[in-house]
């Protein structure tokens, strides 16, 4: 049954809930929260609004970001508790088909039995930012595009550098407003991840990828980790010595959680959002790109599907791939969606006049439009560039290939002096990179590979000439009468041909020289020689416009901020996987007439959809416990059950995916994990009346340790408040 009808017969009896006289838009930086003291404690916050900007202080100190997700510390052990699929990664790479821990779930008894996570996880604590804005942009008013990228970049590797020469750090110049700031955030680099606990798929990915962006959910969408470090106390690779990393801040865990009405808040690292994007960039972007990436995305799901059937240990490789493709198609649909459902682009194209107007008041801002005009004609060229460059992209996404060209452009930059080198492959990056490549084992079949490969290139293929890059179709000799059965012989021969399957030899190709690549008969490496030079240029033409962009969005950013600041309202920076705090209040909402969505959802409503086949297919005994109503300590009053999701108005996006969602007092309620499908255009426009965030309850999670999972010993070592 469809998502959307359990919601009537679950608000059956229930009362409309009014909606707040405003929503609190905003991902606010942790500086900005002292300007807001006022609304904050006006909105139920019971802490002092300038603790919230203390990064090393309680609460801001126990969130940590894994690079990707966020999480936060919940034990003086380095018990650090995210949202499922944020740890999924790390279940399927300890997974095959005969020990499927994303069918049965992941326990460690004890930390003993703790297993290393997917290669490459970190958890990242941030412990402090400066301003560096002027360093950054000094004297780069006057440079073009493509130079003054470079200096600007050249300069953010040497601050990064310099910043860590500190052991056990991981620094990041990160922009704000366009360009028109630049903060240095420093952060503890925690290597040795390892995987304590994620209940099985049928839990914490309950609905699967049909509920996905639905409500009601009812989804346990929570895990766990744990940071280790060296027994001196710093960051360490794995090790069997290493001993649990101490924070210095961890959170308290509710038993007794929240009510519709209370005051909630999520710290987290969101990824990105568009709110001061141009017209002209969300009309390319709603008109041709999600569109494009939708019909593309759906093609490319089914080619894994039918060539990883379900059970093959080549599923089990790309359950993280397949759904995270799920995730976006359905995401990109929401955004399209709700785009027109709130006329994002009259609303943009109103705001752009009233912007517009303001500028035209005073003589003294004129410089302002100057900026803005440019920058609408960049917008346009990006926007064409991007289309230009959408298919041959695809075309070189062959995982084979991807290696070779990033072991080809490692050759090349070793060349240079490390401080010289791309972002990427400077000597800081050589972990990650080896560990990419290793990872590569448990992520990629060749029959899939190829399937994908295949399906690009017949997408390129059929794309007109102009879109067509001469020196990729005669490498790989794509020609216009060139048959599927004639192009699947010749990549048969790219997979026969290759050693890029082989983790040592694809190691022992970073300490290869540009010389010995390129003489190599390996033909995946031979193709990415051959397209280096034509990709380099393609790079140094969206370099210039970048670097183009740099010298006029801070021009708009300012005349927005002036503008907004005259209205009353404060400017948040875009989302850019920075630490942010978003707040408001628990509620349901009515996206649309005839709809009403009650705010908490019950363990009543598992049995209700549960059909006992994927993705409705909960544990037996969690059955069984729901028909006994054995709540335990966790039901909540006046909802006669225990609550497994509950809504907000939070303003999130990607990234927050394992916020810790805090009460008034800074204890975690909940876990961050998805919005309603209205609300997914909240990356370009905040909606008050649709944007709705979904978190997973403190009280189910708990419950779910206690009485199905028989996770006592992780209860034990959290400070569990009632």
């Amino acid at each position: 049954m469809h998502a959307k009808t359990f919601a009537t017969a679950l608000l059956l009896g229930s009362a409309l809930t009014a909606l707040p006289a405003a929503a609190k838009e905003g991902m606010y930086t942790p500086d900005q929260l002292p300007e807001i003291a006022e609304d904050l404690k006006e909105t139920g916050l019971k802490i002092d609004p300038e603790r919230l900007a203390d990064l090393t202080g309680f609460p801001m100190g126990a969130i940590v970001s894994l690079g990707g997700c966020s999480a936060s510390f919940v034990s003086p052990q380095g018990l650090v508790v995210s949202n499922h699929h944020c740890v999924r990664g790390s279940v399927q790479y300890n997974s095959t088909a005969e020990q499927n821990y994303l069918e049965n779930g992941f326990l460690a008894k004890s930390m003993a039995d703790e297993v290393p996570a997917a290669p490459g996880s970190r958890i990242y604590v941030t412990t402090e930012d400066s301003d560096v804005t002027a360093r950054m942009t000094e004297g780069t008013q006057a440079l073009g595009g493509l130079a003054r990228y470079n200096l600007i970049e050249q300069r953010m590797k040497d601050i990064v550098a310099e910043c860590e020469e500190a052991p056990g750090y991981r620094c990041q110049v990160a922009s704000f407003y366009g360009g028109d700031q630049y903060k240095l955030i420093k952060r503890l680099e925690i290597r040795d991840v390892r995987l304590v606990y994620a209940p099985a798929d049928s839990i914490g990915k309950y609905g699967g990828d049909v509920d996905n962006w639905q409500w009601p959910r009812h989804t346990g969408d929570f895990g766990f980790y744990r940071a280790y470090v060296a027994p001196d106390g710093s960051a360490a690779d794995y090790a069997e010595s290493n001993v649990p990393y101490k924070p210095e801040h961890h959170l308290k865990v509710s038993a007794s959680g929240l009510k519709e009405g209370d005051f909630v808040m999520a710290a987290g690292y969101p990824g990105s959002t568009s709110r001061y994007a141009r017209l002209a960039e969300v009309e390319n972007t709603f008109d041709w790109q999600y569109p494009t990436y939708i019909t593309l995305l759906n093609n490319w799901i089914d080619t894994i599907e039918t060539t990883a059937p379900e059970g093959s240990d080549a599923r089990v490789k790309y359950e993280a791939r397949l759904a995270g493709l799920n995730n976006y198609e359905k995401n990109l649909r929401g955004q399209i969606q709700g785009a027109r459902s709130v006329g994002l682009v009259d609303r943009r194209r109103e705001r752009e006049t009233a912007l517009n107007a303001w500028i035209a008041a005073d003589p003294s801002r004129s410089g302002y439009g100057d900026a803005i005009t440019r920058l609408d004609a960049l917008t346009a060229e990006s926007a064409a560039a991007a289309r230009q460059d959408f298919w041959y992209n695809f075309a070189t996404n062959s995982q084979l290939l991807g290696t070779a060209q990033r072991l080809y452009r490692l050759a090349k930059e070793k060349q240079k002096p490390n401080a010289e080198r791309a972002p990427g492959f400077q000597e800081r990056d050589m972990t990650f990179f080896r560990q990419g490549l290793q990872a590569l084992d448990r992520r990629f079949d060749p029959a899939v590979d190829k399937a994908e490969w295949m399906m690009f290139l017949n997408d390129y293929k059929a794309q007109p000439e102009a879109a067509h890059v001469t020196v990729f179709d005669e490498a790989l000799g794509l020609t216009p009468t060139l048959s599927d059965a004639a192009l699947g012989k010749k990549l048969d021969s790219y997979y026969a041909g290759t050693s890029l399957g082989e983790a040592d030899k694809r190691l022992a190709l970073m300490d290869a020289s540009a010389s010995e690549i390129e003489a190599s008969k390996d033909p995946f490496l031979k193709l990415a020689v051959a397209l280096y030079a034509r990709d380099r240029a393609q790079e140094d033409e969206s370099k210039d416009r970048a670097g183009r962009g740099m010298a006029l969005r801070p021009a708009y950013m300012e005349a927005i901020t002036a503008w907004q600041r005259q209205n009353g309202k404060i400017t948040y920076p875009d989302a850019n996987s920075t630490l942010r705090v978003t707040y408001g209040t628990v509620l349901g909402g009515s996206p649309k007439d005839g709809l009403i969505y009650a705010p908490f959802t019950t363990l009543e409503g598992i049995t209700a959809k549960d059909t006992g086949e994927e993705p409705f297919n909960a544990p037996a005994q969690e059955l069984d416990l729901i028909r006994a109503k054995d709540y335990g300590a966790y039901d909540m009053k006046g909802l006669g059950s225990v609550p497994v999701n509950f809504l907000s108005d939070l303003d999130s996006t990607g990234g927050n995916s394992g916020s810790a969602t805090l009460n008034a007092r800074g204890e975690l309620v909940g876990l961050l994990f998805d919005g309603t499908f209205e609300s997914v255009n909240s990356d370009w426009d905040f909606d008050p009346r649709t944007t709705r965030t979904i978190h997973v309850d403190t009280r189910y999670m708990l419950w779910t340790m206690d009485k199905v999972d028989n996770a006592d010993a992780l209860i034990a070592e959290m400070d569990i408040v009632n």
